[in-house]
């Protein structure tokens, strides 16, 4: 079936905090609605009120028709220890939540007494099946193999049943992801960053997947090449302004408008602000020279003019009466509010004494991890080679920079690093940032040779503060993560920079923000990354393709 979703006066937060209000969206057929804001803005949020898993503040949520299937696909993987690819697929495209519900129907037939007070047993069972039938539970069994295949795991149906989510690599993980999302059969969809941890083939994979939905999709994405070539129309949650817009036309429509935007508000503001200033500095002459003549009035005259006294008292009336007037302009003057500046993420990458000529060594390296092998490998870093490292899903990069930085001894050839090497690395796990630890301390942990102070200062220049540095790193968002990532890199002296897929959970202000900051970095540089943009707007001499445990440069 096809499907509206409609949300008026929606208004969402967390405690007694609101981050947004008076949102008021319609999701047709073939509509692909492109979120975007800033870290904190409540896009998240917004989304799962939109499917229903928190409740709204404020404002409405409704479907037509009311049974439309509703698929709600959050931004971390979520794997569940001891849950199979085949249970975490059937979970996440609600097949799960269909069967349970066609079970409770069931039992309701079987005793009517345990359906709902007002409805019916048969109509309650005929909607859970027609529900069951719709999610695609009745063959996603038979369905589970094909599409795992083409994205390249090779797990038939018992395959998918035994093997664990947990022992997947990241990269599998990532395309059991969207696995589930290319077998789910939602009337709506709702995803929630969904290019993170996706190769370029997933990511067109992906594409084809979002233009094709029936019901239309929602969607949070940082991805600005995704988002140019998918969405129609974009909703903006503004967080500086506490404001909210649905803008026409696709991503690039958006940018352009929203400068336009930007820029009428602050010259309207800026045109008010003079006027006003003018009429109060006006104001004020005027009123110093009625207070003058009111003091020359009453001064006696030497030859006790009385016309001319009173021409003097005449006169600063007038000017009285001018102020009043000036005055009155003032209050009448239709007030402008000063468009507030956006938070932003303001960084230079810490620098350290310059390292070896060499700063990195692979010599007829091979590493076996498993049934994967990376290599032969040979390969040299020379002291400040900016380099590209792309390649699909479980190709071996994340094996191959283990390798690099000495994490992983090869099993054949030969690895060495440099003399003087300081190594700064942001890794797809952000494993630098995990536990029960709160936040601050676990920073000051890192870069012990920081007061408590200026780790909190420097947290709050990225956006970390009061209500962050006493949580739990296990608690925050990846967003928040990989930001406390970046202040360590800022804090700390690095001359090599290693960065895999640095722009998963980051805002586009703070890429945009990192990508100067590796602009102005001299040191040397490993950059892995499917972010399309980023790879054209970030200077490389070098680049590696890493394919199948093989690294060719390109």
């Amino acid at each position: 079936m096809t499907a509206t979703l409609v949300a008026g006066g929606l208004a969402g937060g967390y405690g007694h905090r609101t981050l947004f209000s008076s949102v008021d969206l319609t999701v047709s057929p073939g509509d692909v609605v492109g979120v975007v804001g800033a870290n904190g803005a409540g896009k998240s949020t917004l989304l799962r009120i939109l499917g229903g898993v928190l409740d709204p503040q404020d404002g409405t949520v409704s479907l037509a028709p009311s049974d439309a299937f509703v698929g709600y696909l959050p931004q971390e993987h979520e794997r569940v220890a001891g849950e199979s690819v085949a249970a975490y697929i059937a979970r996440r495209t609600g097949c799960v939540a269909a069967s349970a519900d066609l079970d409770v129907a069931a039992a309701a037939l079987a005793d009517p007494s345990l359906a709902p007070e007002g409805v019916g047993a048969d109509d309650l069972y005929a909607r859970a099946l027609d529900r069951w039938l719709a999610s695609g539970a009745a063959d996603l069994e038979e369905r589970i193999p094909a599409v795992l295949a083409d994205l390249g795991l090779d797990l038939d149906t018992a395959g998918a049943e035994q093997t664990m989510m947990t022992s997947l690599s990241g990269g599998q993980a990532a395309r059991v992801g969207l696995a589930a999302l290319l077998l789910s059969r939602f009337d709506i969809a709702l995803l929630d960053e969904p290019t993170n941890d996706l190769d370029l083939d997933g990511l067109e994979r992906l594409e084809a997947f979002v233009r094709g939905v029936r019901g239309g999709v929602v969607l949070v994405s940082h991805d600005r090449e995704f988002l140019a070539r998918c969405v129609t129309r974009v909703l903006e949650l503004d967080l500086a302004q506490s404001s909210n817009r649905v803008y026409g036309g696709g991503y690039e429509a958006y940018l352009e408008e929203r400068a336009t935007a930007r820029r009428h508000a602050r010259e309207a503001y800026d045109e008010f602000a003079d006027k006003k200033a003018d009429l109060v500095s006006r104001a004020r002459t005027q009123r110093e020279w009625s207070s003058q003549g009111v003091r020359n009035a009453m001064r006696k005259s030497p030859d006790s003019d009385k016309i001319r006294r009173k021409a003097a008292t005449e006169s600063s009336e007038k000017q009285a009466q001018k102020v009043r007037q000036m005055e009155s302009r003032i209050a009448r003057l239709d007030e402008v509010e000063e468009p507030r500046k956006e938070w932003q993420l303001q960084f230079t990458i810490g620098a350290a004494p310059r390292s070896s000529t060499v700063v990195s060594t692979l010599s007829g390296a091979v590493i076996r991890q498993g049934g994967f092998t990376l290599g032969p490998v040979s390969l040299q870093v020379n002291v400040g080679d900016r380099i590209g490292i792309t390649g699909p899903n479980g190709a071996g990069k994340s094996t191959l920079l283990a390798a690099l930085l000495g994490r992983r001894a090869p099993d054949e050839g030969i690895a060495s690093l440099g003399a003087s090497v300081r190594i700064g690395e942001i890794d797809q796990a952000r494993s630098l940032l995990v536990g029960d630890e709160p936040l601050a301390r676990r920073f000051e942990e890192i870069v012990p040779d920081l007061p408590p102070a200026e780790v909190r200062t420097l947290l709050a220049k990225f956006g970390l503060k009061a209500e962050h540095v006493g949580r739990p790193v296990g608690e925050l968002s990846p967003g928040e993560r990989t930001r406390a990532g970046l202040a360590v890199l800022q804090a700390t002296g690095v001359n090599l920079l290693v960065l895999d897929e640095p722009t998963n959970h980051l805002d586009v202000v703070a890429i945009e923000q990192l990508e100067q900051a590796l602009e102005s970095y001299e040191g040397t540089l490993l950059l892995v990354t499917h972010d399309r943009r980023m790879l054209e707007n970030v200077r490389t001499e070098r680049r590696w393709s890493v394919e199948a445990g093989s690294v060719r440069e390109l």
